[in-house]
């Protein structure tokens, strides 16, 4: 009897989240299993005692999922479980907390194909403001972004303490460097628009982070991305199923349907691999972003 695809689901927050749940077992694991509030130093005995206890040829059929509100935390949990593991009992990783790797994937994607099928341009160069930056989502679509080449400022709602030591881990931990900015006033926000060619906005759902005013006054602007789908959206103007759609001030919108339906995809696909892979996988927002692409 071929054994059967088990899933250990790992959060750091009092609850594992129904959506990744349901999104697994319908990519195909048989069986998924939550453990909440799981500490980084909790991972190796947790990844050991599932890689231990199924012989070697089942072990393509075990996967270990990180989840949680902290995509730097979800990073060293991957690490440490990485770690964990011994040949010839290797099982698959992928991280994705709250959504945010295959959602920052999918949108980065999604500005890219906009950018090149629209606009002639590529990503590398690109001048790229990131709103909601200390998010999870607005930090990964940061660090996909800047791998890609962009010029990427990091935009912080509560002064530049916050996003400077994130920029400095970013560097650190990626080799790549970004900017951060203060937009903790209105007036910031619009400035920051002004001095660049797309916007990824991933602030809190149901806040409206740049206005038609905004957008009007950014002239050099290209493409406004938005993640948020409670009203009011993140982006005046831009509906939620818009794919490239022309605004009023000239830009191209792409709306949080149009992403989420990657992101949806870029999930599903990843989990998928994960239960018919022949080889063991790691799997993180570079992953997403390159499963996203292949989608659009």
């Amino acid at each position: 009897m071929a054994a059967k695809s088990i899933l250990h689901m790992l959060s750091t927050l009092k609850h594992m989240s129904p959506f990744d749940v349901n999104m697994a077992i319908d990519a195909g694991f048989d069986v998924a299993i939550p453990y909440t509030n799981v500490t980084l130093d909790e991972v190796t005995a947790l990844v050991q005692d599932a890689m231990f206890s199924r012989a070697p040829s089942a072990a393509l059929r075990t996967g270990i999922f990180f989840a949680g509100r902290d995509a730097v935390l979800a990073l060293d949990m991957l690490d440490a479980a990485e770690k964990a593991l011994l040949k010839p009992f290797e099982i698959s990783l992928f991280a994705d907390p709250y959504g945010s790797f295959t959602t920052a994937g999918a949108m980065v994607a999604f500005v890219e194909k906009v950018l090149r099928e629209k606009k002639g341009r590529e990503l590398k160069g690109a001048k790229i403001v990131v709103y909601g930056a200390t998010g999870v989502v607005g930090y990964s679509s940061a660090v996909i972004a800047a791998l890609e080449g962009a010029e990427v400022t990091i935009v912080g709602y509560s002064g530049l303490d916050r996003v400077t030591v994130q920029a400095e881990e970013i560097e650190k931990r990626f080799g790549v460097k970004v900017t951060p900015a203060d937009g903790s006033k209105s007036e910031q926000v619009r400035a920051l628009l002004v001095e660049h060619e797309i916007a990824l906005c991933a602030a809190r759902a149901g806040v409206q982070v740049l206005s038609a005013e905004d957008l009007a006054a950014a002239k050099s602007l290209l493409i406004a991305a938005d993640v948020n789908a409670v009203p009011p959206l993140g982006v005046e103007g831009v509906k939620l199923h818009d794919k490239g759609v022309e605004l009023p001030s000239g830009a191209l919108g792409i709306g949080a349907l149009a992403i989420g339906d990657i992101k949806y995809g870029t999930e599903a696909g990843l989990f998928k691999q994960m239960t018919t892979s022949d080889k063991p996988l790691r799997l993180d927002f570079r992953h997403a972003f390159a499963l996203a692409r292949s989608l659009l």
